[in-house]
């Protein structure tokens, strides 16, 4: 294992690549890289979002809404701690290979739109991949609202923003859908 630099002298340090051996190396590495789906070298936000897809259809056989309520409550906490853990080890505030924010974010669609046919899951994916990726109106706020600022360590805020401007673009894009849904039935 690297010796850590103390967290006000991480970004002094550099950046480390993570890796399937930096993911290893602790259990906040697994959750906050989705598994390993973070560490695709293209695209890895898209491909943490299509592995939150297929363990939402595998998971959804055996968890009811409240299973699934638990379960988004304790990955927010949990998540929260790995994505900080993960930037801070990574020392990056918000890391691409973090993608533990897109699949908690798709899972909440999910869990909010099912039961939803096929064209209607891949609409909400490409909603949410599309406002994740473009940031506009309130998801750049969101996405801004928790930056390291000079001197600044990364710490709890900037974990909490990995996940919160997901979590903004998730909304966005149900609210979308929505008022897509509304505007063809009216």
């Amino acid at each position: 294992m690297n010796p850590e630099p103390a967290p006000g002298n991480a970004i002094a340090a550099g950046p480390r690549r993570a890796s399937a051996r930096f993911m290893l190396e602790h259990p906040a590495h697994w959750i906050a890289l989705g598994f390993g789906s973070g560490l695709s070298p293209k695209a890895p936000g898209t491909v943490g979002t299509l592995w939150g897809w297929a363990t939402f259809l595998l998971l959804d056989r055996w968890l009811d809404t409240r299973a699934w309520a638990l379960l988004i409550g304790a990955s927010l906490l949990v998540g929260w701690w790995a994505c900080t853990r993960t930037a801070q080890h990574l020392r990056v505030a918000d890391p691409g290979a973090i993608v533990w924010d897109e699949v908690l974010a798709f899972w909440i669609m999910l869990w909010l739109l099912m039961p939803a046919p096929l064209w209607a899951q891949a609409l909400a994916f490409a909603l949410f991949r599309l406002f994740d990726a473009a940031k506009p109106g309130p998801v750049g706020w969101a996405d801004r609202r928790f930056k390291l600022r000079a001197g600044q360590a990364i710490g709890w805020a900037q974990g909490a923003g990995i996940l919160f401007d997901d979590l903004v673009a998730a909304l966005c894009a149900l609210l979308v859908m929505a008022l897509g849904l509304r505007l063809w039935t009216w």
